[in-house]
């Protein structure tokens, strides 16, 4: 009887220990999140941010806010996150500049996968070559031979080193075998500026944002960035049709700061996919020129891996530097 009595006894002092240990458990999300942007008001990752913010604040219940931190090639919001309280409330909106800068700024003061944890692909889109109405060259095939008969003479605009259009030019130029002068800008609407005025003969630019200028005629398509031509632009052809194997994109993801618990990175990779299931995520994304990447938070560390590593023989070979 006695044995019996200390089993009880023991097993309501568990229940007890249990039941204050979930009354100390902080509740998650607490107050409002953050999703940090390290680039400009506009942009791809802008737009991506905000569309998600409304829809995952519904979800979970708290607000969720974008907080724009650009500069020095997305380092400055970055840093920032990874040094933030991995309490799931900070979450960075990143992209395929932050696997590139893996390897073209072997300086910055985080490494991207020591200091931060996968949580959510987001999704991809694809680019397109414009040239300025000035250029002799309506194909690619002419660009590249009008290049080469002006050697060291075309330059091309990016918003910045080491973002996708900077790597996507660098790329083009590696397997075209011609020279082009880069010229950085501080964000794709100057470059794009640039490009339009007749400044700067040449870009490669965003899908949605070129197409109107193309239909207008003050830019000139010459080919899409993905394997296989864009719905947005069916009368361009992929440049991979010109130069076998080519193909740039801009994807972007979210992370959070490492130690972020597990079941917090869960919860926010299952709602995340669930928005971007909905119709009206694929159809509001078709019309950005983007398509939505559902991934598990495994699959997405796996991705993030592989393409540090494409990043890296893509700079090699095309012998791209910062700085």
């Amino acid at each position: 009887m006695t044995s019996r009595r200390a089993c009880l006894a023991a097993f309501g002092a568990g229940l007890i220990a249990t039941s204050r240990a979930a009354r100390a458990q902080p509740t998650w999300p607490a107050r409002p999140l953050r999703i940090v942007v390290p680039f400009g008001l506009g942009g791809s990752a802008d737009v991506a941010a905000r569309f998600l913010a409304e829809p995952l604040g519904q979800a979970l219940g708290q607000p969720v806010l974008v907080d724009n931190r650009p500069g020095a090639g997305a380092v400055i919001g970055t840093d920032h996150v990874a040094k933030s309280a991995p309490d799931g409330h900070t979450l960075l909106m990143m992209s395929n500049t932050h696997t590139a800068n893996e390897t073209l700024l072997p300086n910055r003061p985080y490494a991207l996968m020591r200091d931060l944890v996968p949580v959510a692909a987001v999704n991809i889109a694809y680019q397109v070559l414009v040239v300025h109405p000035s250029v002799p060259a309506r194909s690619v095939s002419e660009l590249i031979a009008h290049a080469k008969a002006n050697p060291g003479r075309m330059e091309y605009a990016s918003s910045g080193p080491g973002t996708p259009y900077h790597i996507a030019g660098e790329v083009f130029r590696a397997m075209a075998g011609i020279e082009l002068l880069h010229v950085p800008f501080r964000g794709s609407d100057q470059a794009r500026t640039a490009v339009l005025g007749g400044q700067i003969p040449m870009m490669f630019d965003a899908i949605p944002t070129m197409a109107e200028h193309i239909r207008s005629g003050r830019v000139r398509g010459l080919a899409t960035t993905g394997p296989e031509p864009s719905p947005l632009l069916p009368e361009l052809p992929a440049l991979a049709a010109t130069l076998p194997g080519y193909e740039a994109s801009l994807w972007l993801g979210l992370m959070a700061p490492a130690g972020t618990p597990p079941a917090v990175i869960e919860r926010l990779n299952a709602e995340v996919n669930r928005i971007l299931a909905r119709p009206e995520t694929q159809e509001a994304q078709a019309r950005l020129g983007a398509q939505p990447m559902r991934m598990g938070v495994a699959e997405f560390e796996a991705f993030l891996r592989r393409d540090i590593e494409r990043q890296r023989e893509w700079i090699r070979m095309a012998n791209i530097q910062v700085g």
